[in-house]
């Protein structure tokens, strides 16, 4: 039988608060009827205020829900609900047989995504023979190119100037930004706007960051395949999905780190994995719209095992997630196997010394004590501490934190860059994973 999930992370599936609170009104059995479980599915009748009650069913490999209520938000209140019953311990019937209704849209389910992967391979076999396509590649190669060269004269004519005039030079930034969107290279924009808001004490980093950047996509074709990759992608290329998962795949056991939603104008889900076999971490993002939450969700703490499919770079940690899955999430045995302080200072500055851009890497530390001295919060083995990052967690997560350890050490994963450490999830003493900052 499936292992239950934590409310915390049925509640971490829904589009808003008001999908949370909806669903918790539908948490108790006396609205449901026809509940079941089995084969990775979840399903139940609800009574709604029509005659005919909702049909709601989950299937727990994706999550991917279905409802039979007109509910624009996915999931809907009937799903979020079903999930909350089933994750509060209610009895639910298992093993036996799935109702028709389930059963086809499963069967649906299936033949879509054989589907959808006879449709990938087939729009990458006619992308490799598309004139038209080339020559469009072709075209914004050169004109990023372009942008490249101006933003490296840019640059150097302003630390000719020096750096105590970047203040009244500050709203320039904005117009070479908005050039580099014209050039068709959004990375480099990216970067060269937050120099707009850079502080003094860091510009001259910043600048030769971004000067590093620009210049090594003026030679990209020379550099190592996957170097070139990883600036390619600092610069705002793009790989699909559809490439990625076109390529090598990596089948191993995943143990799920963690995960961390960002609001913007879309939701970003980030969820880090470590495999138990090859010991590699993958980094999945999903995103989702306003009244829908991010399509991928997998339980912290579990173990999955399934297909991913690693972006190219010169230090790979990026992946999709491939459609064979080996099963649902399982419990882990405990907590995932972890660094000291020191060593996982030593595995940043490997990671920056493959990718010079790269401001933070995924660590998991051991046996660490979070303390509060006068600099702020520490994370600390006793021979060595990593200073948290200041701002990068509401103060309240920090006390829970400190709370879970009880002054005892515990397992934090999270990441650990040149600002500090940036916990994501810890372990308490009983082997239970603990969001922290959600």
């Amino acid at each position: 039988m499936e292992e239950r999930w934590s409310t915390e992370h049925v509640l971490s599936l829904a589009p808003d608060q008001a999908s949370q609170k909806a669903a918790g009104k539908l948490s108790a059995p006396a609205p449901w009827s026809g509940t079941g479980l089995g084969d990775g599915a979840l399903w139940g009748e609800c009574k709604g205020s029509g005659r005919t009650p909702y049909r709601a069913c989950v299937d727990l490999t994706g999550p991917a829900y279905s409802c039979t209520c007109p509910s624009r938000k996915f999931p809907c209140k009937h799903a979020l609900g079903l999930l909350l019953l089933w994750s509060g311990g209610a009895a639910i019937a298992g093993a036996g047989a799935q109702p028709d209704w389930v059963a086809e849209w499963l069967a649906k389910r299936q033949q879509s995504a054989e589907q959808q992967t006879a449709r990938r391979q087939a729009r990458l076999e006619a992308a490799k023979d598309d004139p038209a396509a080339l020559r469009r590649a072709g075209q914004r190669a050169a004109r990023v190119a372009g942008g490249a060269r101006e933003l490296r004269l840019r640059l150097a004519d302003q630390v000719r100037r020096g750096l105590a005039e970047h203040a009244s030079a500050a709203a320039g930034w904005e117009e070479v930004g908005a050039r580099m969107v014209d050039a068709q290279a959004p990375g480099l924009a990216g970067r060269a706007r937050a120099l707009a808001h850079t502080p003094q004490d860091a510009l001259l980093e910043e600048y030769a960051l971004l000067h590093l950047l620009a210049g090594a996509y003026g030679r990209v074709d020379e550099l190592p395949a996957p170097l070139a990759a990883t600036v390619r992608t600092r610069v705002g290329f793009t790989t699909s999905t559809e490439e990625v998962l076109a390529g090598p795949t990596v089948r191993d056991r995943w143990y799920v780190l963690g995960s961390r939603d960002t609001v913007d104008d879309l939701t970003t889900r980030r969820i880090w994995l470590r495999g138990a076999k090859t010991g590699r971490t993958a980094l999945l993002l999903s995103f989702g719209h306003a009244g829908s939450a991010p399509d991928l969700a997998l339980p912290t703490g579990r173990v999955l095992e399934a297909d991913l499919a690693f972006h190219p770079a010169a230090r790979p940690l990026r992946a999709a997630l491939g459609s064979a899955r080996y099963g649902g999430p399982q419990p882990a045995d405990g907590p995932p196997p972890g660094l000291t302080p020191a060593e996982a200072l030593a595995g940043y500055g490997e990671a920056v010394a493959d990718d010079p851009w790269t401001e933070s890497w995924p660590s998991v530390l051991r046996d660490v004590v979070p303390v509060l001295g006068p600099d702020g919060w520490q994370l600390t083995d006793g021979t060595a501490a990593l200073a948290l990052r200041r701002g990068a967690v509401p103060e309240q997560a920090l006390w829970r934190l400190a709370a879970a350890s009880a002054g005892h050490p515990v397992t934090v994963f999270g990441e650990c860059g040149h600002g500090g450490f940036v916990p994501v999830t810890a372990w308490a003493a009983d082997g239970r994973p603990i969001g922290v900052g959600q």
